[in-house]
């Protein structure tokens, strides 16, 4: 199993499409901050517009995606003269269909969600991201054609909005999840473009349990320690024992709350020779411990 697809299994992620956006010149959309373990996104199909999130201000092309991990408030702002209207909305089974006030031909075509992630891994996987990360799909031919035929799918199904709309829908935003995952640079660990530094990181996540040393990460990527170390930080903005610590978390969480191991069996699967150190290193990432995490979302009760 590739690295987004392992991460995205384990974070439990949730997708839904919440706002057809048709908004003509001169209109503002304020949008409110989200929940803690929810992730708006935005992808423009057609027109350009400005987003801002706190002090960033992205100018947003057809083809573009956002993804906001930190789930702040943000503005949607498009061009035009005069004070910007505000919006008005109309329901559907499947999804709000949001429009300018006072009507008017719309000058971009956006699609507004959010995915919900777990506690455990998913909490853990966005809060290593940037508060908000930007990719431009149209610059290039490839993942502009991608984008293009995904963009068509959901245009498509907004359009016949029918039985299974939602689901049709919701899929589709998983597989945008995974294209802005695995494609934007400074996305973390998600997005590394040297092959062998990639390597190294899905062997961890796919057994972080194990003893990793770096020279035995290092010659598996066929590099010296001093260069493994360095190219590692450059690729991921983490150290290697930073991501170790945060691959077992995720691993240990995941295990909490799907199976009845004990903790102690637990710390070990995940490489901690004491159930005490475990518990520190779990507060540390998570905030809580390993037995009142279980407690909240363990096995029967919803992440």
């Amino acid at each position: 199993m590739d690295t987004v697809s392992r991460l995205l299994r384990m974070a439990q992620l949730g997708a839904t499409l919440e706002k057809h956006c048709l908004l003509g010149a001169g209109t503002r959309m304020d949008v409110a901050r989200y929940g803690e373990l929810e992730v708006p996104f935005h992808v423009l199909l057609e027109g350009e517009c400005r987003l801002y999130v706190g002090h960033e201000v992205f100018d947003l092309r057809a083809g573009d995606v956002v993804l906001i991990p930190s789930g702040a408030a943000h503005r949607v702002v498009t061009a035009g003269p005069g004070r910007a209207r505000g919006t008005v909305e109309t329901g559907g089974d499947a999804f709000t269909t949001t429009r300018s006030e006072r009507g008017g031909d719309p000058v971009i075509d956006l699609f507004c969600g959010h995915y919900t992630v777990n506690a455990g891994a998913g909490a853990l996987l966005f809060r290593s991201l940037p508060g908000a990360i930007h990719v431009a799909f149209g610059q290039s031919a490839e993942t502009d054609e991608v984008l293009r035929g995904l963009s068509a799918l959901m245009r498509a199904e907004a359009s016949r909005e029918g039985s299974g709309t939602a689901a049709i829908l919701a899929a589709l935003c998983t597989v945008l999840l995974a294209m802005v995952l695995r494609t934007a640079r400074g996305a973390a660990w998600t997005a590394v473009a040297d092959p062998g530094i990639a390597d190294a990181i899905g062997s961890i996540l796919a057994d972080p349990g194990q003893d990793w040393p770096i020279e035995r990460l290092s010659r598996q990527a066929s590099m010296s320690r001093a260069t493994f170390l360095r190219r590692f930080v450059r690729e991921t903005g983490t150290t290697v024992g930073a991501f170790l610590a945060r691959a077992r978390m995720m691993a240990a969480a995941e295990l909490l709350t799907t199976t009845d191991k004990p903790v102690a069996a637990i710390a070990d699967r995940v490489g901690y020779r004491s159930e005490s150190a475990f518990t520190r290193a779990f507060r540390a990432e998570l905030g809580t411990t390993p037995a009142r995490f279980r407690r909240e979302y363990g096995p029967g009760v919803p992440a």
